[in-house]
């Protein structure tokens, strides 16, 4: 059983998902962001790979990729950063990023290098459904990765159903169609959330997109298994200078209790 499924059978709801920016703040903060998250009480970490081109993200994370990039962050050398991660890092590690990037690296050598060092998942947006289904979901599965598909609340119900039987892991469900960041507010996304609920879907659901405190945490979790807390994340790590583990301790207390 994966990571993933192990998280979910054991905790079905208030899941925290929490996204940092591998090679931010500093090239060398990657591990050290994870572990911090992982002592005070994120459930699973979402590893952002920075690349120029975000499409699904906002300023803030655009900002920390080319931070990131500036600092020398690249695929390989994340993986060179992650060839340690099991020895420290227990909980689920996905990998979020765009297909360029993955492409050059080489599709099936990036999922082979992926699982050889314990990363669970991926999140890929720009990649489509039919080019999942016909080329590149086989080579995922056949390295035991898990897929996580994105649906917002335009997308269908047939749509969202067929997402979820291509979904592994959990289901991304994207608060509102903006990118990362936007002011959503929670209780505005009730009814979609509901909606999704009431499909009676495989997959858990994670809420993304505009989740940045207690109350915006509390009021997701109310409809789904838990949520993704991304830019909020991102911009106290840029306020907390060099004090890591105290800055994502402070963070993550006043989002979960």
């Amino acid at each position: 059983m994966s990571r993933l499924a192990q998280l979910f059978e054991r905790k079905n709801n208030r899941v925290l998902n929490v996204y940092c920016t591998a090679g931010f703040p500093k090239l060398n903060s990657t591990l050290e962001v994870m572990q911090a998250l992982q002592h005070n009480g994120a459930d699973i970490i979402e590893l952002g790979m920075p690349y120029s081109d975000p499409l699904a993200d906002g300023e803030v994370i655009q900002q920390s990729s080319s931070v990131a990039i500036a600092n020398g962050m690249t695929i390989q050398v994340l993986f060179e950063q992650l060839a340690t991660m099991r020895q420290s890092v227990n909980i689920p590690v996905i990998l979020m990023g765009y297909m360029n990037p993955v492409l050059q690296y080489g599709f099936e050598r990036f999922c082979k290098d992926a699982a050889a060092i314990g990363v669970d998942g991926l999140i890929l947006p720009d990649l489509p459904e039919h080019e999942f289904e016909t080329q590149y979901g086989a080579v995922i599965k056949q390295y035991g990765l898990d897929f996580i598909f994105l649906v917002t609340p335009e997308t269908s119900e047939v749509r969202v159903r067929k997402l979820d039987t291509l979904s592994s892991g959990f289901l991304y469900a994207v608060s509102s169609s903006s990118t990362t960041g936007s002011n959503q507010q929670m209780n505005d996304v009730g009814a979609y959330l509901k909606r999704l609920h009431g499909y009676g879907l495989h997959n858990p659901v994670l809420v993304g997109f505009g989740i940045k405190d207690k109350a915006s945490f509390d009021a997701a979790c109310a409809q789904s298994n838990g949520a993704i807390i991304g830019t909020a994340f991102i911009r106290a790590l840029q306020e907390g200078g060099s004090k890591v583990e105290k800055t994502v301790q402070a963070f993550l207390q006043k989002v979960l209790h």
